[in-house]
């Protein structure tokens, strides 16, 4: 399997100002393939590729040593790939008829991240094996690099990053052959929705609850972004500001983060078999606004409701589910949510006005009465199963 490791970094003062020259660097020279790529195609139709600028980085280095000559080779390889799937994606959406996007320029604090391809190829994981205490990360141009390295790194490195969160230092190693780590098995099996009042309902009646991070941040965010707005731009003070309300966004995700391991691995270990719904959050989460000549409606209810679904962090969370239950050798199954909501579990009768409330349902065929998340896990387990048996017999 492959796996991501992050660490803490603890560069000194120089250190820190070179990985900052380093990334800054690294986004001059994305911006300026961009703007290549741009000026070619608007003057001469011509299409630009990833191998012609790759090309062109011999004498981009040799006439600035003291600039993009001091980082790795490689390094600036993987930001024109970047570039280059940036175009590819661009591409396929306008091949699918959706909204393009054309790529942009990154502005400062737009572009945080410099990867490496290889480990040995202008950087090098644990740098300083022999000493006793610490472990070091050596990158080109920047030195060898204090590691917060908090927990065992398994498997065989492959690709070294470094990223900026506010202001600190991070560095993701990509590893292959990352060993499965299986649990004992329970025979247990359960069907989960995801909502809002509860993170995750289980078919056997269990509830996670839905912290609501954002929701209780929103207080400070508010302040510090009315301060922010009170702000002269270009100011040191409002620069202060950004990275105030940055660090309480960055506060949030942490906390959304941490949450969605702790609810994954408690399913993980309880559950052979854990099926849920295959849900199209982006989708779900679309504005409601409409446009000038066709304005939507209930546009505020439907902004407050995607706010709570983002806040809830379904995608994280299942997405982090998904990861472990590999590792541990657990099944995940997806099942089509539509009718999940309003199907009785017991007779199977499916009508809109069986899901009386938010938390109540109650068949108008049978009578059976439930919590309206927990007979939606029930269906979405039985879907699974199904599922699981067909292709079984296939």
């Amino acid at each position: 399997m492959r796996r991501s490791f992050k660490f803490l970094l603890r560069p000194t003062a120089r250190q820190a100002a070179a990985l900052a020259a380093c990334v800054e660097d690294h986004r001059t020279l994305y911006n300026a393939a961009l703007e290549h790529r741009r000026t070619a195609y608007a003057r001469a139709g011509v299409s630009v590729r990833y191998g012609e600028q790759s090309a062109e980085l011999k004498h981009i280095r040799a006439d600035d040593a003291d600039g993009q000559g001091r980082w790795s080779f490689s390094s600036q390889q993987a930001t024109l790939r970047r570039l280059d799937k940036a175009f590819r994606a661009f591409f396929k959406r306008v091949g699918e008829g959706r909204a393009p996007g054309f790529p942009r320029f990154k502005g400062r604090g737009r572009f945080d991240t410099v990867e490496w391809p290889k480990d040995g190829d202008g950087c090098r994981w644990d740098s300083q094996p022999e000493h006793p205490t610490a472990t070091y990360v050596r990158l080109q141009g920047v030195g060898h690099v204090r590691v917060h390295r908090h927990r065992a790194v398994k498997g065989r490195v492959k690709t070294i990053a470094v990223k900026r969160e506010g202001s600190r230092w991070f560095v993701v190693l990509s590893c292959d052959d990352v060993p499965a780590e299986p649990l004992p098995a329970t025979g247990a099996v359960a069907g989960i929705d995801v909502g809002v009042a509860s993170l995750v309902t289980t078919s056997g009646g269990q509830h996670l609850s839905n912290p609501r991070h954002l929701a209780a941040s929103a207080g400070r965010l508010a302040a510090a972004q009315r301060a922010l707005a009170r702000k002269e731009r270009g100011s040191k003070r409002r620069r202060k500001a950004v990275a105030r309300v940055a660090a309480l966004h960055a506060r949030v995700r942490r906390q959304r983060l941490d949450g969605a391991h702790k609810a994954a691995l408690a399913l993980v270990r309880a559950y052979d078999v854990i099926v849920h719904e295959d849900l199209r959050i982006a989708n779900m989460t679309r504005s409601a606004a409409g446009t000038i000549e066709a304005p939507g409606r209930g546009v505020a209810a439907k902004s407050g409701l995607n706010r709570s679904i983002l806040d809830a962090g379904w995608g994280v969370f299942l997405t982090i589910l998904s990861y472990k239950a590999e590792s541990a050798g657990r099944t995940l199954i997806a099942v089509d949510p539509a009718g999940t909501s309003r199907t009785c579990a017991r007779c199977g009768h499916n009508a809109k006005e069986n899901r009386v409330t938010q938390a109540d349902f109650a068949c108008t065929a049978c009578g059976h009465a439930a919590h309206a998340d927990v007979n939606a896990a029930v269906n979405i387990v039985r879907a699974g199963l199904a599922l699981r048996q067909a292709a079984q017999a296939a």
